[in-house]
């Protein structure tokens, strides 16, 4: 018997699932499914992830859990082959009595999330993940250094910091880092997921221009770049603060890369404000992004509002998506014939530091050194031990 997990979303739901598929009772065959609502395709992909699942292995029970359960459990109860729907509150104990709040981490993986936050506490008038993951509440220190002392004993090399929104950790990202850095001496690859632009505070700055363990690629949660949708979503920051905190983490370190997630198609946006967004991806020096066609949630306050024609979202999502798999392309040729630092972690793929995938000939799980990239094969570039 096993368990297996289908996981959908975002790093946390990935971190979470490993956590709960440690507690399933043994001599049992279940497949947990967690799932995530963060748009309506990704509600469909759950639906399909959990048909998909019964076909495959009919004798199996189905566990559903994650925001799309949360927010819908209905609608999960009466599919087929699903024995138990779990909420996002009751997650972790799906199977056993754990605590809700104990930091989930990625068991035996070379680089490992550890949880340090979940919840969020503003509303952003097109998201519902709020509604499904509950106000904002950070673990303690002692918690979060136990789990990633934890993860390097079962071999991690790199630990990743999640949650829904962990700039709103209490006390802060920054003072969080730097204590984690000072209590754990064999933590030398330090990696932070999605970041809200406007909470980046001077501490973390710190870090990010003096501290090489703080890994420098830093994905920004951007959303649009023009000021009166970004004031329509109901985003804390203007299109000039997201620029001016680009320009200052490359001040701090001049080979960070910079990745941001983006929305196309919200509400009321025009052809203008839509290049607005595009060209943003230029001023912010944007490698990685990240780009949905805006989905309207249901509850949310975007939902409500003037819809763009939907031809009109999908023509501008590809419009996005391919300027920045442009940007991204170039970045990576610009790599080629330089030495970067690299972890390798499966079947000789890896990461530089600054996140640009490689594959270094002959290397092996867990490796790390200098390499020197020699090539570029579509989306990742080849290499050799320097």
């Amino acid at each position: 018997m096993s368990v297996d997990t289908i996981t959908l979303g975002c790093r946390l739901n990935f971190a979470e699932s490993e956590t709960i598929a440690r507690t399933a009772p043994a001599g049992e065959d279940w497949i947990v499914v967690n799932s995530c609502a963060v748009t309506n395709e990704a509600v469909r992909q759950t639906r399909q992830a959990i048909r998909r699942a019964h076909r495959e292995r009919p004798s199996a029970k189905i566990l559903v859990t994650g925001c799309a359960a949360e927010l819908d459990p209905r609608s999960f109860t009466t599919m087929a082959g699903v024995s138990r729907v779990v909420r996002n509150t009751n997650k972790l104990n799906s199977f056993a009595a754990n605590d809700v709040m104990a930091p989930a981490g990625f068991q035996g993986h070379v680089r490992s999330f550890v949880a340090v936050q979940a919840g969020c506490d503003h509303r952003c008038t097109f998201c519902s993940i709020w509604q499904a993951r509950g106000p904002s509440r950070s673990l303690s220190f002692e918690l979060i250094r136990g789990a990633v002392s934890r993860e390097l004993d079962r071999g991690a090399k790199e630990i990743v910091l999640t949650g829904v929104d962990i700039t709103d950790y209490d006390g802060g990202l920054g003072n969080l880092c730097q204590r984690l850095l000072a209590a754990e001496p064999r933590l030398q690859r330090l990696r932070l997921s999605s970041l809200d632009s406007v909470e980046i505070d001077e501490p973390l700055l710190e870090l990010i221009g003096g501290e090489p363990r703080l890994l420098p690629h830093f994905h920004l949660s951007l959303q649009a770049g023009d000021d009166m949708i970004l004031k329509r979503m109901k985003r804390r920051h203007s299109r000039a603060d997201a620029v001016r905190t680009v320009e200052r983490i490359k001040s701090a370190r001049a080979d960070a890369s910079i990745g941001a997630d983006l929305i196309a198609g919200f509400p009321t946006e025009t052809e203008e404000m839509a290049l607005n967004s595009l060209k943003l991806l230029d001023d912010c020096d944007v490698i990685a992004g990240h780009i949905f066609p805006f989905s309207p949630r249901p509850n949310t306050p975007a939902a409500r509002m003037p819809q763009v024609p939907r031809q009109v979202v999908k023509a501008r999502a590809a419009r996005l998506r391919e300027a920045a798999a442009e940007r991204r392309q170039r970045w990576l040729d610009e790599l080629v014939c330089t030495v970067q630092p690299v972890l390798v972690e499966n079947h000789g793929k890896g990461h530089t530091d600054n996140f640009a995938p490689v594959v270094v000939a002959g290397a092996v799980r867990g490796e790390t050194g200098p390499a020197r990239i020699i090539g570029r094969d579509g989306d990742h570039l080849t290499a050799v031990w320097a």
